[in-house]
């Protein structure tokens, strides 16, 4: 056919951009110009005829009304996100009552959050739905496939549960009284309870992941967890040089939020059979996109209100842990150095400090950052294998939009 030489990758990839881009208006002076060029992705005509001119006509207007497809990621995997949250309140049954309260406390109905990382694994699962050169005898396509996305619902199941055992760490040594809009476990039940649940959400998830039978993505999981604990170390002995240093920020913010994303998509293609390359898309992905998330949280927890965090704004500075706006501010005021070697433990030096921030770059240029590591982890995106498949690339779509979510997001 005349236009059998268009990418359907490429055509993918113009949808991806009017997503990101809905405000702006199509305007075109004839529908072949139109065609010619969709938001930058250049289609190459062969002498077309006048006679063709009608048939062009066409494809631009079912190219745009594709294009205008709004894709909301939750809702892509909600069914299938049921049952892996059902399965993870399974999993976390203890037969100590007290034990089995604690560990439930964040699985139940309406506190669970969002699920925000199995929803990314399971549009990731997905995504990377496309054939594999085998060398291996036929098997029943059919069974192999369904056993597949078990074991990668599996990896979905085991980030949440570590993730959550990191949340109740991490109140305990934040002191934090509130997580997701409620009291937070410590803060209703203890310190030794609430790590004891974490802990026994980390083994749940080291069970789960033996039953895998993977070494490599059990390897992988468990540089997630070593990297939990070790951000969080960073965190809480930080030297004067350290606490002031971009350089470990931004380390210590992929151990506590980007290596468990990155590490969990990888695993999501290594178990599918990709290749070392594909593989590697998948972990810059999630990486990328921790990134973004965790400095967007930054930026909020001076932006944002107690109401919409689901925990008490300004939360990091009141507890001496400086971020990116602070380091940034600092390049531009470097006495707020001073403030940052005395600590914030004064409320009088929180306030000089904001003062200086408002005065500052600082929210802007972490934004800023925040949407260079959103355009990388779209670029890993656009960079996998071709598929025309159309569950493959809506997945690949949802993927995208979520970059696009999480710089944007209020809470």
């Amino acid at each position: 056919m005349l236009f059998s030489q268009i990418s359907k990758n490429h055509f993918s990839r113009c949808r991806w951009l009017f997503s990101l881009h809905p405000q702006q208006p199509l305007h075109h002076s004839n529908h072949m110009d139109a065609s010619q060029k969709v938001l930058g992705c250049r289609v190459i005509h062969s002498r077309v005829s006048n006679a063709l001119s009608g048939i062009g006509q066409q494809i631009h207007h079912q190219s745009t009304a594709v294009a205008e497809e709004q894709v909301d990621p939750f809702s892509l995997v909600a069914d299938e996100l049921s049952l892996v949250t059902n399965r993870l309140r399974s999993m976390v049954v203890a037969k100590v009552p007290k034990l089995a309260s604690a560990a439930e406390y964040f699985f139940k109905m309406g506190v669970e959050g969002k699920r925000f990382r199995p929803t990314i694994l399971l549009l990731m699962a997905t995504a990377l739905n496309v054939p594999i050169c085998r060398s291996a005898p036929q098997v029943d396509v059919d069974s192999l496939s369904t056993d597949l996305r078990t074991r990668q619902q599996s990896i979905a199941e085991i980030t949440e549960m570590i993730h959550v055992a990191s949340l109740l760490h991490d109140d305990v040594l934040d002191d934090a009284d509130t997580r997701r809009g409620i009291g937070s476990l410590n803060f209703v039940m203890g310190n030794k309870i609430a790590v004891l649940a974490g802990d026994f959400l980390l083994s749940r998830a080291c069970v789960a992941l033996a039953s895998l039978k993977n070494t490599e993505v059990v390897s992988l999981m468990a540089t997630a967890v070593k990297h939990l604990v070790t951000g969080e170390t960073m965190q809480i002995t930080t030297s004067s040089e350290e606490r002031c240093s971009m350089e470990h920020y931004m380390q210590k913010t992929y151990y506590k939020t980007g290596s468990l994303l990155s590490n969990s998509c990888k695993s999501i293609a290594l178990l599918a059979g990709h290749t070392a390359e594909v593989s590697i898309l998948a972990f810059d992905y999630g990486k990328n996109l921790g990134l973004a998330f965790q400095l967007i949280d930054d930026v909020l927890d001076f932006t944002g209100t107690s109401a919409t965090l689901g925990k008490g704004s300004l939360s990091d500075i009141r507890h001496g842990i400086v971020t990116a706006p602070i380091l940034y501010a600092m390049e531009e005021f470097p006495q707020l150095r001073t403030l940052v070697d005395r600590g914030f433990d004064d409320p009088v030096n929180v306030e000089i400090a904001l003062d200086y921030l408002g005065k500052s770059r600082g929210i802007q240029r972490t934004r800023e950052l925040a949407r260079k590591h959103a355009s990388l982890a779209s670029a890993a995106i656009d960079s996998l294998p071709e598929s025309n498949d159309e569950e493959v690339q809506r997945s690949r779509r949802a993927l995208v939009e979520l970059t696009l979510r999480v710089i944007t997001r209020t809470k």
